[in-house]
């Protein structure tokens, strides 16, 4: 059996946990040849990188800053990693052919959905950004109404609506300072830093709907425990990690990835953090 290798490239990515996700998910598969590594790369020292890649390599996860930055490099790019311009996975064919994609759309509707949400009448968006643009995709897939995102800056509405029309998504923009509105949404995605949605917390309504926050470090953020504690469902950012992380395994080993056995393997990495 030929040794096989992946990785993930980003800076920082010391606290990445996606060297524990695909671990976990080769030894459920037996796989004893894969390994998995991660790789501190800035944008200068990609394309080098990528370049010296030999043919026991069969797949790179890509972190910030290079989702954009690897695209240059590849032979060809799905249409989902075209949708927003990012691509979070490079698949090494046998003969070297590099093909982008992205398994964060799939995976924030594989994380929605094993939630039992399928399907929304409407939703918010918390932030802008390569996240955002993700989210928006993602909802293409599952709301049949409006989206409204709230941002920082007039720069930040401008992206969220050009990508909005370029998802074919219909996408209102507002303020931050009107966030608090947000959370009346049947659904609610926070793509923002940690501590951005701190202040929102006190005014999560009686009876809310459903929060997907990003974040998966610190958890609960205070915005998510606040929701919990009101009875609406969380879906955090660990789900997101994990769902990702299965449909890289799977595009990289052309194996299912075992969800139940990497979702237990990052538990207990952020336990001991």
């Amino acid at each position: 059996m030929s040794i096989r290798r992946a990785a993930v490239l980003g800076s920082p990515i010391g606290h990445s946990l996606s060297p524990v996700l695909h671990r976990a998910a080769y030894r459920e598969l037996g796989l004893a040849d894969w390994s998995y590594d991660r790789f501190e790369i800035d944008e200068a020292r990609l394309s080098r990188f990528v370049g010296e890649l030999g043919p026991e390599w069969a797949g790179l996860s890509l972190t910030m800053p290079l989702k954009r930055a690897v695209i240059p490099l590849l032979d060809s790019v799905t249409a989902t990693a075209a949708s927003v311009e990012a691509v979070n996975t490079v698949v090494l064919a046998p003969d070297g052919t590099r093909t982008g994609d992205n398994t964060d759309i799939p995976g924030i509707v594989a994380a929605l959905a094993e939630r039992g949400i399928t399907e929304v009448p409407a939703a918010a968006v918390l932030g802008a950004g390569a996240t955002a643009s993700s989210a928006l995709a993602a909802l293409a897939r599952i709301c049949t109404g409006e989206v409204t995102a709230y941002v920082r800056s007039e720069a930040r509405a401008a992206e969220m609506r050009h990508w909005g029309e370029k998802l074919d998504v219909p996408v209102r923009t507002a303020d931050w300072s009107e966030a608090a509105a947000a959370l009346e949404a049947p659904l609610v995605i926070a793509t923002t830093p940690a501590g951005s949605t701190d202040a929102l917390a006190a005014a999560v309504p009686e009876r809310p709907g459903s929060l997907f926050d990003v974040l998966y470090e610190p958890w609960p953020t205070t915005l998510a425990a606040a929701w919990s504690e009101r009875g609406g469902r969380v879906v955090g950012g660990l789900d997101l990690l994990v769902h990702q992380a299965v449909i890289q395994v799977e595009l990289m080993t052309g194996r299912p990835g075992p969800l139940a056995a990497m979702r237990a393997a990052g538990e207990e990495a952020l336990a001991a953090r």
